[in-house]
């Protein structure tokens, strides 16, 4: 079954009709949808999801679930309990969902770190991404680094590995591997 990575910028809280229509899609279709607990974009499509009564969805969080607006399934997952609840902490479950989704669907206000890294963990295991980025109000289909290079720079990034490089993600020269810890 196709599983779609569904995640986004905590400062969108609101889904606009475009994102809607994507997601409409993906429930046409069936496709499972993994989305994390977090406020923002992962509050918005639950609460978009849970109005449509979509059932085939799993909600991965820490240790407590922050948000599950559906009540559906949840994976919980485990960091060091002295461990900061930063980007790296919550990190640990985006990487399990990054390993069990088929492709990925991100939501971008332009600034999130955390968004940019999911796209760059699924381009590490060979999984597309539909980005939105909000301050364009378009839709970005990522299948390669070269891909996502050309998307920031048509956001104003001059040197997109350096940029990446910047926020924690390192370019090995063969692809950008995501950091943590």
């Amino acid at each position: 079954m196709t599983t779609v990575f569904v995640a986004g910028s905590r400062a969108i809280s609101k889904l606009n009709d475009q994102i809607r229509e994507r997601l409409d899609n993906i429930m046409h279709q069936q496709l499972s949808v993994l989305v994390g607990d977090a406020n923002g974009a992962d509050k918005a499509v639950q609460a978009y999801l849970a109005k449509c009564a979509y059932r085939n969805v799993t909600v991965y969080s820490m240790q407590v679930s922050r948000n599950n607006v559906g009540d559906w399934p949840i994976k919980r997952h485990f960091g060091a309990p002295t461990a900061r609840h930063d980007r790296h902490y919550y990190g640990i479950k985006d990487l399990a969902m990054t390993k069990d989704a088929t492709w990925g669907f991100m939501l971008r206000d332009g600034e999130s770190k955390g968004t940019l890294t999911n796209v760059v963990n699924l381009l590490n295991t060979k999984k597309k991404t539909l980005l939105y980025l909000g301050p364009q109000r378009s839709f970005f289909n990522v299948g390669t680094f070269e891909d996502l290079y050309g998307v920031l720079h048509g956001s104003g990034i001059e040197n997109a590995p350096l940029f990446l490089n910047t926020l924690g993600l390192r370019d090995t020269g063969a692809h950008t591997v995501a950091r943590f810890g």
